[in-house]
């Protein structure tokens, strides 16, 4: 999977001479609680911040709620988003890998990644796309089995040993993937079919440690 499959396309952007009042009403309005900063250029918008519903917080006075329905004069400021905006851009394009943008989320400890292509905005990508991204991999919905197995041989090519076994069994390999965790290799395998207790056996006399199964109705 790449970010152009989960990223937020449908943009809400600000400027940044933006009043800061005004990107707080837009927060609060549209349900977000973070905007891209961005430049017009002829090819079309470029990121040069992002300001969070953090940021705008720390801008005002501790008593003070900008983004309440009606903000008093006593609550306006001068500030522009350019004051407050994160410059620092962690970016990715389109075709980044999905897993890749999560790593850069966990190394770098952020919850937003602008996607961009040849220096244009084309996207947005948070932590709750990349849950989503996750969780279609393990979708149950279409019932079968879900087995967690440890991969006691380096290098072994898990496709390699799990796919003549769904053949032999007629059972549907629906994903697969492998993990790592506290030094132990896994592979988290879902499949669907008839006969899918029968290659829980045949898994189960390989000499693979079984770790987990979930059946799922």
């Amino acid at each position: 999977m790449i970010v152009s499959m989960w990223m937020i396309r449908d943009l809400v952007t600000i400027e940044p001479a933006t009043p800061i009042p005004q990107a707080a009403a837009i927060m609060a309005q549209r349900h977000i609680r973070r905007l891209p900063v961005i430049e017009h250029h002829d090819n079309g918008p470029h990121p040069v911040g992002i300001i969070t519903a953090t940021d705008i917080l720390h801008a005002y006075p501790p008593h003070v709620n900008p983004f309440a329905i009606v903000v008093s004069d006593t609550q306006q400021t001068h500030t522009t988003a350019a004051d407050i905006m994160s410059r620092a851009l962690q970016t990715v394009t389109p075709e980044t890998p999905i897993d890749e943008a999560a790593r850069i989320m966990r190394n770098m400890k952020i919850s937003t990644l602008l996607v961009v292509q040849k220096m244009k905005l084309v996207g947005l990508l948070t932590e709750s796309d990349i849950f989503r991204a996750f969780v279609s991999i393990l979708d149950s919905r279409q019932g079968g089995m879900h087995i967690t197995f440890e991969i006691t041989k380096e290098g072994e090519d898990i496709f390699g040993f799990i796919a003549p076994i769904a053949l032999r069994w007629g059972v549907h390999v629906v994903s697969l993937m492998s993990v790592e965790k506290d030094g132990r290799k896994m592979c988290v395998v879902r499949i669907v079919g008839t006969a899918v207790e029968a290659m829980l056996e045949e898994l189960w006399n390989s000499g693979h440690s079984v770790l987990n199964v979930l059946r799922i109705p």
